[in-house]
């Protein structure tokens, strides 16, 4: 088992399944603590580096998930939930999936120029793109970086409609754009929320916004006409479980009108991350849940078949299926699919004789 760190979804550094050579954590590298002989948990900073992208939009073939395009603005999430999906993704790149995941990230620098060029191809196809599938567009690096922010405002000014998925508070910066393109039927906002209690939260998504704080931007969005969702996700069986129509019913009392919900996956080695954090924090349980887990999904740690990676299967998640279904209907959420986002105004670049988008000659 690990040595904690705090603010840091994990400090173990598995291997990614690509990787030729391992790096072992030195426990010495710990700070003893005056007086005493337990040591201090080490600190790890977050370093951030531009990637070269040669292409921006993702196209989706799943048919698990609502949306055909996406994009990923930063690679790795410095918010540090340890049931993180994307933390295998880190493999790609030669970096361990578990702290070097939150701590060593790339943000896509030229995201808003290689957008404009796509947007501009004579063959693109418009339809409504995804922010925050992979990685959250607003997680706290998004402060220094603005590529988010970058990326709505080519949205806007081509008329494109975009749906945005996050956790991260500082959406709020952006309430302004993203309202001015709601009123035209171009935006749309789904927050993160898979428990209200502020000290799970600490411990399951250490640098993320806090559930008050995203009930806040709820009511923002609201405020400013910014059709508003909530994806209770994950649900992690006998932990965050029986908060499920708790969490639905602040949603809807700060102005959400949709939900959705995922079940806890733990693809590759998100698995064994997990097990790592439920030594951590639920020792008296941590058999429990993970009996739990592979019940529904066929006696494995995680099932990635399509129609069942995102529900799992089993009595357990029939019954949770049915507890969302009543909420949902007590509560008038998915009543009716009134926010489809438009996609007859958009405006494609300009091209030049070379193919990009035609530059301003505005200073």
């Amino acid at each position: 088992m690990s040595i904690p760190i705090k603010g840091r979804g994990t400090s173990a550094l598995p291997p990614g399944r690509f990787q030729k050579q391992v790096v072992e954590r030195d426990a010495s590298a710990a700070q003893p603590v005056e007086g005493g002989d337990d040591p201090l948990p080490p600190r790890v900073v977050t370093s951030v580096q531009p990637e070269l992208a040669r292409s921006i939009i993702t196209r989706n073939q799943s048919p698990d998930l609502p949306f055909e395009q996406s994009i990923n603005p930063y690679r790795g999430c410095e918010h540090g939930c340890i049931y993180c999906f994307a933390r295998p993704s880190h493999a790609y790149v030669d970096l361990s999936p578990g702290l070097d995941f939150e701590t060593k990230l790339f943000y896509k620098r030229d995201a808003a120029a290689l957008l404009e060029a796509e947007l501009a191809r004579p063959g693109y196809r418009c339809r409504p793109i995804m922010l925050g599938t992979n990685t959250d567009p607003y997680q706290p690096i998004e402060r220094e970086f603005a590529v988010t922010r970058s990326l709505l405002e080519v949205l806007w000014r081509c008329r494109h409609p975009v749906d945005i998925l996050t956790k991260g508070a500082w959406l709020e910066r952006d309430i302004d754009l993203i309202g001015a393109m709601a009123r035209e039927g171009l935006a749309r906002v789904t927050l993160s929320l898979p428990t209200l209690d502020v000290g799970l939260k600490r411990i399951l998504e250490p640098r993320a916004a806090s559930p008050q704080a995203r009930l806040r931007l709820l009511r923002q969005l609201h405020q400013a006409g910014v059709p508003t969702g909530v994806l209770v996700a994950p649900i992690i069986p006998a932990i965050t479980d029986t908060e499920l129509e708790a969490v639905l019913e602040a949603a809807v009392a700060a102005g959400a009108d949709s939900a959705g919900y995922v079940f806890l996956r733990l693809p590759h080695e998100v698995a064994g991350l997990f097990r790592d954090w439920l030594e951590q924090h639920f020792p008296d349980r941590a058999a429990h849940v993970m009996s739990l887990v592979r019940a529904a999904r066929g006696g494995r740690d995680n099932d990635s078949r399509f129609g069942q990676r995102m529900t799992g299967q089993g009595v357990w998640v029939d019954l949770l299926r049915q507890r969302f279904h009543l909420a949902c209907r007590r509560l008038n959420l998915n009543v009716e699919r009134q926010h489809s986002l438009d996609c007859t105004q958009f405006i494609p670049p300009k091209r030049t004789e070379r193919g990009g988008p035609q530059l301003s000659l505005e200073l």
